[in-house]
């Protein structure tokens, strides 16, 4: 590939007209998918802060593409994120209604905020697969088929979310 066309986007010029082209159409796609403006304008400007970091990697033949598939990974982990806390959130809440002990109630926070310090310290991609498996049920097939990894990677992936999980956290 000619070397002019891959540095091409790290021109602020090109870069504009880049924006110019997709910042409104990938705003739009997004905010119907998933119906929040906050979330689409915040993935339009995290997808083009990492297209500049990438100008480099990336050629304009491929900007679009790039912009769509960071946009949709940035969303789904968003998306993913807002599930965990709303689990959590319904389980504290249940636990409540339920009028355990105190005791019980702070061991349950100090195992709540151990769990999610430990798969925050997870390295993203076996965090990614954890959560997508374990909070959203999905099967290793279907999570290869999202994460465009193969079968093994994910299955090696979920081992290692689990070893790291088991030595932070005894009780896992």
């Amino acid at each position: 590939m000619n070397r002019d066309l891959v540095t091409e986007v790290c021109e602020e010029r090109i870069y504009n007209k880049v924006y110019e082209e997709y910042a409104e159409p990938i705003f739009h796609h997004f905010y119907y998918k998933f119906g929040n403006v906050e979330w689409a304008e915040e993935v339009v400007q995290e997808s083009f802060i990492k297209l500049w970091k990438k100008c480099k990697d990336v050629p304009y033949a491929k900007a679009k593409s790039f912009l769509y598939t960071v946009s949709n990974n940035w969303l789904i982990n968003k998306h993913h994120h807002q599930k965990v806390k709303l689990k959590y959130k319904n389980q504290y809440s249940k636990t409540n209604e339920n009028n355990q002990s105190p005791e019980f109630l702070l061991e349950e926070k100090e195992f709540k905020k151990r769990l999610l310090s430990a798969i925050e310290n997870l390295n993203p991609k076996q965090r990614s697969v954890f959560l997508l498996h374990r909070i959203n049920g999905k099967s290793y097939k279907e999570i290869a088929q999202i994460e465009n990894i193969g079968l093994k990677a994910v299955e090696k992936r979920m081992s290692l979310a689990l070893q790291h999980l088991r030595k932070h956290i005894k009780e896992i």
